[in-house]
């Protein structure tokens, strides 16, 4: 007898566990889209009710916003299988590829087909700071706005090539850093509440054509080299049915190739400050890794808690790294 009931449990958890991996690979019929946060949720979500709305008819399933306060919480989500699909920039994206079960697999283009966009740093108009020599005298008067953590233009790029770079510690810089999203930290300049802060080319456009008036108050006092287009990421837990479905949704919306209403696409792409999709890969990171690589090795050497040898150490491993990436993109150029 307890042999044939110990047969029946075992019976009955194979096919439990038959039933679960059946579950787990059967197609999703709904969708969450993570937003990052930009801006106020209040803004971003007009803009992507129509392209999701589009993606809910070409593909069938039942796509949903997710929205964070910040761009962790879309990181997270992805991470948690709360999130299957997400907009990120380069940064976060990255986040999401390394921890996150993340894939790029589409790039965003600008309506005027520029590769890619740049990061800035804002000052109010009236401002004697015209430059980052005068920004970094560092005697801890100036209140200056960083980006979230997760972000390219708001956070990396400043970090990388204007504090890095020249081996300065924000905090110890300045007065006060505080952290927050493009709009809210060019609305701090224009408004007066800090010194100045990190935004982007994108942002400050859509600040132009939105708010002029507050456009009017902000000047550029740096311009980074450029950055790549933002990526589309799904989760790799996505089965290939479901990927398919999502990519041909993506690649062929507002083309040729569409089923559609082409005009209408490009008209709602446009609302997003957008041209149609181009494909990509993780491999549109690459610039980023050697950026974040450059960031690290220049914060080593500007560390006064190390010793020489543990500097040496540290640095070399990170410059075998960086040498490897910029193998790859060497490599990619030239194919």
């Amino acid at each position: 007898m307890k042999t044939i009931l110990k047969s029946l449990a075992a019976a009955a958890l194979a096919a439990g566990l038959s039933s679960a991996a059946l579950a787990q690979d059967a197609a999703p019929t709904e969708l969450a889209f993570g937003i990052i946060s930009t801006e106020s949720q209040q803004n971003l979500r007009p803009k992507w009710e129509p392209f999701l709305a589009a993606m809910e008819e070409k593909t069938g399933l039942d796509v949903k916003p997710f929205f964070a306060s910040d761009y962790a919480g879309v990181i997270e989500g992805m991470r948690f299988d709360k999130v299957q699909l997400a907009w990120y920039g380069n940064k976060s994206a990255m986040e999401a590829v390394d921890r996150a079960n993340g894939e790029i697999f589409a790039q965003t283009v600008a309506l005027d087909g520029s590769p890619g966009y740049w990061s800035l740093v804002l000052a109010p108009a009236d401002s004697a700071l015209t430059s980052v020599e005068d920004l970094l005298t560092c005697d801890q008067s100036l209140d200056f706005g960083l980006g979230d953590p997760n972000s390219t233009s708001g956070y990396l790029v400043p970090m990388t090539f204007v504090f890095a770079a020249n081996g300065v510690d924000p905090k110890e810089c300045f007065k006060n850093v505080t952290n927050a999203n493009h709009e809210t930290n060019a609305m701090a300049v224009a408004n007066g509440q800090v010194d100045a802060a990190a935004n982007n080319t994108e942002n400050l456009a859509l600040i132009e054509k939105n708010n002029p008036d507050a456009f009017a108050k902000m000047k550029i006092i740096w311009k980074s080299p450029l950055i790549p287009s933002d990526p589309m990421v799904w989760s790799t837990n996505l089965p290939q049915e479901t990927k398919d479905k999502i990519k041909t949704f993506f690649l062929t919306y507002g083309t040729d190739q569409s089923d559609g209403d082409v005009a209408a696409e490009k008209e709602v792409l446009a609302g997003l400050e957008w041209a149609p999709f181009r494909e990509s890969t993780n491999d549109q990171l690459l610039p980023i890794r050697v950026m974040e690589l450059s960031k690290s090795i220049a914060q080593i050497e500007a560390d006064t808690g190390k010793t020489d040898e543990e500097k040496k150490a540290e640095i070399a491993k990170l410059e075998a790294e960086k040498a490897g990436y910029e193998a790859k993109i060497k490599s990619a150029e030239q194919s």
